[in-house]
This record gives C-alpha cells, sequence and structure tokens, in this order.
C-alpha cells in the first residue's frame, strides 16, 4: 500500500473511531463526510440539543502534498496525537489550525 493509501486508511479510521462517540446529550446525529478523490475529511455534529441547533465540524482533515493537515480539531485531546500513535510521522502532520508562526513551536509539520 502506498503513502497516499495508508493516511488515507488512518485518517478514515481514526474519524470512525471519534464517530461512535456520539454526544451523551441532546438529539444529535454524528456525519462522517468522506471525499477521497479530493482528500477532505470531516466529521460533524447536526442535530438539537433542547432548542439550541447543533450543526458544525468537530474535525476537519485533508491530505496534501504528502502530508495530513488538520484544519479544525473539536476534540479533547487532539487527533495529532492518535494520527502519531497510528504511525504517522509528527513531521507528516501539519496543524493548520495554527498560525504559520505558531507551528514552528510543535513538533509537527510547518507546512
Amino acid at each position: 500500500m502506498d503513502q497516499l493509501e495508508t493516511y488515507r486508511k488512518i485518517v478514515q479510521q481514526t474519524i470512525d473511531e471519534y464517530a461512535d462517540l456520539k454526544p451523551s446529550y441532546g438529539d444529535i446525529e454524528v456525519e462522517k463526510i468522506y471525499d477521497t478523490s479530493r482528500d477532505h475529511y470531516e466529521l460533524a455534529y447536526v442535530g438539537w440539543d433542547q432548542h439550541r441547533r447543533i450543526h458544525g465540524p468537530v474535525l476537519h482533515l485533508d491530505i496534501k502534498d504528502g502530508k495530513i493537515w488538520i484544519q479544525h480539531d473539536g476534540t479533547e485531546d487532539g487527533i495529532a496525537n492518535d494520527l502519531v500513535r497510528a504511525g504517522i510521522p509528527p513531521e507528516r502532520i501539519v496543524l493548520g489550525f495554527h498560525h504559520p508562526d505558531k507551528r514552528k513551536h510543535t513538533s509537527f509539520a510547518v507546512s
């Protein structure tokens, strides 16, 4: 299996694990959105918590130029740590939600 396919598989498996963690409040649906032709991957919540509308991403990852870009991470512990545990080297993960000037202060890729 080539690197891109490996990254796709790991990203999808990791999102699948988070999708199993349904919120304990409200009537919330968990949606997995996989666009493998453009390498965009999201996990979103949609529904209601009493009278409050819930709609938005929990996770948004892209695979670009051989790296996994974490565009949004709404998890408690950080999906980057899960990806590293699954075998993705930190230098192949970009914390896209951090300003480029701040990325150099992490153990992950700058771009």
